[in-house]
């Protein structure tokens, strides 16, 4: 090989610098911009699955949580079934005398009480109505009775109860005590709304 001449050797070293210039300055402003790029899609593509992770959950909870209304809505519907409606009194009357038929007690008597709103909670959707019950049975039957009718009537509640010293005077008749209490219920509205979206 030749040599080469020392303007000849200078040019070539200029265009290698040149060349390593351009390259490096291409590497800098091309490929360094392309990578932060890609680093800034990878961050966002990060977020957008994490959403898509969220509401896949949200949705399956909605599902979860829509099947659990609908329970509490099938519950909701047997309790209203099992409220006093229509002809209020002889619907509470004839629910006491059905009820009454499992326990050792005597109830002679029925007193209609009276249709009001429910002023415990605002905005209540119920109302509710009173009947007062007077009658006799022992200690533990009075008992029993109060205990089944509101654990079996959760819409229901007895207040106002009232134990005297029975009148009569027959010796299986001593223990017996007279009692009054007024049994409260919630009242079945003409037809509840839906829950359920359209």
């Amino acid at each position: 090989m030749r040599k080469l001449s020392q303007a000849k050797r200078n040019q070539v070293i200029l265009t290698c610098i040149m060349v390593l210039l351009v390259l490096c300055g291409l590497w800098s402003f091309l490929i360094r911009y392309q990578h932060s790029v890609i680093d800034q899609l990878d961050v966002k593509k990060a977020a957008s699955e994490s959403k898509k992770l969220r509401v896949m959950q949200i949705i399956a909870s909605s599902r979860a949580i829509e099947s659990e209304l609908d329970l509490i809505d099938q519950k909701l519907t047997e309790h209203e079934d099992r409220m006093a409606s229509g002809d209020l009194y002889s619907s509470m009357v004839s629910l006491v005398r059905g009820f009454k038929q499992d326990h050792n007690i005597d109830i002679p008597q029925f007193m209609a009480g009276n249709e009001s709103q429910v002023d415990m909670l605002p905005r209540f959707p119920y109302k509710q109505v009173s009947l007062t019950i007077s009658g006799s049975g022992t200690y533990f039957d009075i008992g029993k009775f109060i205990a089944d009718f509101e654990n079996q009537f959760p819409a229901a509640r007895i207040q106002n109860v009232n134990l005297a010293r029975s009148s009569a005077q027959s010796p299986e008749d001593r223990e017996k005590l007279a009692f009054r209490m007024e049994i409260v219920s919630l009242v079945k509205p003409p037809q509840r709304a839906s829950t359920k979206p359209l």
